[in-house]
């Protein structure tokens, strides 16, 4: 039977009714204590990491969870993290960088209604999670949620309310979960050779900037002074404005001469950038040699962009670990 470690960090799946609204409370002892079937199939220690509402998650959370795996790493089968799922897609990415090279299963999963209502989706995600982390098939960093196994690189979470909250964008999903039985789209353990890596570094300082027709350039600028690197989310398939002062082409220029990074996206969900398409991306990016996220997720863009600026500054190491795949989270590139 395979022992899993179950770590609890709060979020919707953990909530009770308080009079200013959910909050997580319920402790991870308790959160295993609704799916007793679960422990036919494997047995489950538990321990408290944080808990906490999902919007409350910064970068010092997730090495807290990564330290905690690579603490029991040895003791265990396979890991499942409750969690919130507002910022869960972040969170399976950044773990996506932290963790690499897992032939244990490292499993992100949560609930849209606390796991002590009559009705709610808690329950199935939780035992659907603990039987996908006991799977000897399963490995490296996964999101599970209504019945999907999702790469922790590719979640987003695309509703607000319904129980199918996730998609796996620009990527299949891993495998379908129904009661117990596990389906594989994607089986390909044998493939993992290298020894499992854990990393201790972040650097928070990435910022976002999501465009809008007649946003001012002057924001990157005061970007400049607060943070080490800059996500821009463009429009269709990239490009930046080339409105008559010129002021992105200036903006561009100072970040890339203060040795800054910029990263270009898109904020069209699927079938990611190309911004050699048109000039309005082509040229810029020519010239300032600006990495482009291509068909990777905003959130792993970010969180990429973190663990790589937490191991180097130097802008050759930068864009060389930005274009290598880790964990499916970008296929299509053209460097």
């Amino acid at each position: 039977m395979k022992k899993i470690l179950l770590l609890g960090t709060g979020g919707t799946i953990a909530c009770k009714r308080t009079e200013n609204g959910l909050k997580p409370v319920i402790t991870s002892d308790e959160i295993i204590s609704y799916v007793p079937g679960s422990r036919e199939f494997c047995e489950i220690d538990s321990i408290q990491i944080l808990n906490i509402d999902s919007t409350n998650i910064q970068p010092a959370h997730w090495l807290s969870m990564a330290g905690a795996i690579e603490e029991h790493y040895e003791e265990y089968d396979g890991f499942v993290i409750t969690h919130g799922t507002d910022t869960m897609a972040y969170t399976a990415a950044a773990l996506s960088y932290l963790i690499q090279n897992s032939k244990k299963p490292i499993v992100i999963t949560g609930a849209q209604k606390p796991i002590d209502m009559e009705n709610t989706d808690a329950r199935t995600n939780l035992a659907d999670s603990l039987r996908f982390a006991s799977c000897g098939r399963a490995h490296g960093i996964n999101l599970v949620f209504d019945g999907k196994a999702i790469a922790g690189t590719r979640g987003k979470k695309e509703r607000t309310k319904s129980y199918n909250a996730f998609s796996s964008i620009n990527f299949p999903y891993i495998a379908m979960i129904q009661e117990d039985h596990i389906l594989f789209y994607l089986d390909d353990k044998d493939r993992v050779t290298e020894p499992v890596a854990f990393y201790h570094d972040l650097n928070p300082n990435v910022g976002l900037l999501k465009l809008i027709p007649s946003t001012d350039a002057s924001l990157l600028d005061y970007m400049a002074e607060h943070y080490d690197a800059v996500i821009i989310e463009s429009f269709g398939v990239g490009g930046l404005p080339s409105y008559e002062k010129g002021d992105y082409y200036r903006a561009i220029s100072r970040w890339t001469s203060l040795g800054k990074t910029v990263v270009m996206t898109t904020q069209v969900t699927n079938e990611g950038s190309n911004m050699s398409v048109y000039e309005v991306g082509k040229n810029i990016k020519q010239e300032f040699g600006l990495l482009e996220a291509y068909d990777m997720t905003l959130e792993a863009a970010v969180t990429k962009t973190m663990w790589i600026l937490g191991q180097t500054r130097d802008p050759e190491k930068i864009r060389s670990l930005f274009y290598q795949t880790i964990n499916r989270d970008v296929l299509w590139k053209n460097t």
